[in-house]
């Protein structure tokens, strides 16, 4: 189980801290840590799957939870963080993930955006679509 960086470039330590934000939360979904999991989502956390299909914070960790979505491996390739505000970002990065999702096994490159906001001087993680 791990996850990689792949070409991070030059970032300022204000996005480096969103970049470990992200990280943090790809073991969180490799180790079904579930407090860790709940910590990094805002409560109003949606995830999109490259299906298309809507998940929320819950309906998200409890199928990481069951066993439904099972992730191996995450590779973050090219990392680009945009500030939006003064306390919201959009991570922009491919994500290759080895994973075992609604009893498929396979590796998926998703275009993925990450937005994520600063509360209480930490960053949470509020909205992925891929």
């Amino acid at each position: 189980m791990s996850v990689s960086v792949v070409d991070k470039g030059d970032l300022t330590s204000d996005q480096e801290e969103v970049l470990e934000r992200f990280i943090e939360f790809q073991y969180a979904m490799i180790e079904k840590d579930l407090k860790k999991l709940n910590e990094l989502l805002e409560d109003n956390y949606t995830l999109t799957h490259m299906s298309g299909k809507i998940q929320t914070k819950e309906e998200y960790i409890d199928e990481i939870m069951d066993g439904t979505l099972n992730y191996y491996e995450s590779i973050i390739h090219n990392p680009i963080i945009i500030i939006l505000e003064e306390d919201k970002v959009l991570l922009k990065a491919d994500v290759t993930l080895d994973a075992k999702v609604y009893g498929i096994k396979g590796t998926w490159t998703l275009h993925s955006e990450q937005t994520m906001e600063k509360i209480d001087g930490k960053w949470y993680l509020s909205k992925w679509d891929n």
